[in-house]
């Protein structure tokens, strides 16, 4: 590390400032939040600073809870909003729950977030996998002649991403993309 490098403050205040610049540019949990602030403390530390670091995290923990008081930093909305859009792009539930519980979001929220999936998207992850399928390529999205030597592949991307085996097979196994969105409007009518 440069000798003239200059140690962040660990201030309160600078603490607030970087949580809502953070905020600004990303939606995000509390945990993500708290990590971003803490990458200050290692910072500091990198540039011969030697910071109170229990201090500095109890400044952090004051900063996050005003934060939630004033509703800038909600875990439940964070996680519904990137519920409905992992669940637009065509993710699993099970995928949507692990990105979630990644970001450092509490299962209760998660549930909940889930919930308000499957009100939006009643047809549950059938409805996924056949737009992750749509969006890659994949079984009778694919030209005709390469099919059946990527079949296994195809089935393996699909389970990779979350689904479960059965629908993947359903969906890749499809004769036809009509023949697949008949089958998906049939669930959801």
């Amino acid at each position: 590390m440069p000798a003239d490098r200059v140690a962040p403050e660990l201030s309160e205040a600078a603490f607030e400032r970087a949580a809502l610049g953070y905020l600004e540019r990303y939606s995000a949990s509390r945990a993500q939040v708290a990590r971003v602030l803490e990458r200050r403390i290692l910072r500091a530390a990198r540039a011969g600073a030697e910071p109170d670091r229990g201090a500095a995290r109890d400044a952090i923990g004051r900063v996050l809870d005003r934060l939630a008081a004033r509703g800038l930093l909600d875990d439940a909305r964070f996680a519904a909003g990137r519920a409905l859009s992992l669940g637009r792009a065509g993710r699993s539930r099970r995928a949507i729950a692990d990105r979630l519980r990644a970001k450092g979001v509490a299962p209760a929220a998660i549930e909940a977030a889930l919930a308000g999936l499957d009100e939006e998207r009643p047809e549950g992850d059938r409805a996924a996998a056949i737009a992750l399928a749509r969006r890659r390529r994949l079984g009778p999205f694919r030209a005709p002649a390469q099919r059946v030597e990527r079949r296994q592949r195809d089935i393996a991307a699909l389970a990779r991403a979350g689904f479960a085996l059965a629908l993947a097979r359903r969906v890749i196994e499809a004769e036809s993309v009509a023949a697949l969105e008949a089958w998906a409007a049939e669930e959801a009518g």
